[in-house]
């Protein structure tokens, strides 16, 4: 559980305060960190948005997923957020447009989208009753929807890895 990490050590110049968070600011790439301080504002302010986390990978360990490398090299990866939305958890993952479609990105994707299959096998009350679901966002797409009005929960639920046959693939590409 997050709250198994009391608290989390942020600068204040490259934090926003949030009201959805068992921490009162939530920390964002101090260079070229737009693309997460926008999904921070825009989950702390969707009323879809039940409550959202940045997620801090020394602290937050439990979110630690292993993958293969397009090298073959084994490594870890924690996603961006954890945001609850109604009866869904999604582990999200923000990224520029061009990083999307990289190799590594989409090998991330699997490992994530297979670890959260693995979540979703697990008994109803173990998990909160809750779906749990990757979600791989586009800089594009997460603003042209932003833009047009959208909730963010609706975003995730368009962006989230979707299984076929045992593999997951995406449904559509961002």
């Amino acid at each position: 559980m997050l709250s198994e990490v009391p608290h989390i050590v942020v600068r204040e110049s490259s934090s926003l305060e949030v009201n959805k968070c068992i921490y009162p600011r939530l920390p964002y790439p101090s260079r070229n960190g737009g693309l997460e301080r926008a999904f921070i504002e825009w989950a702390d302010t969707d009323a879809g948005i039940a409550a959202f986390c940045k997620v801090h990978e020394q602290r937050h360990d439990f979110v630690c997923l292993r993958y293969v490398k397009s090298d073959g090299l084994a490594a870890s990866y924690s996603p961006d957020f954890l945001v609850r939305a109604g009866d869904r958890v999604y582990l999200v993952e923000t990224k520029a447009q061009q990083q999307v479609s990289h190799p590594n990105v989409q090998r991330k994707l699997r490992a994530a989208a297979n670890w959260c299959e693995r979540i979703n096998a697990l008994p109803g009350e173990l998990r909160d009753g809750c779906e749990w679901h990757y979600a791989l966002v586009g800089e594009a797409v997460f603003f042209e929807w932003r833009e047009r009005g959208a909730r963010l929960a609706d975003l995730l639920d368009f962006a989230r890895a979707r299984s076929s046959n045992r593999e997951t693939q995406r449904e559509l590409v961002l």
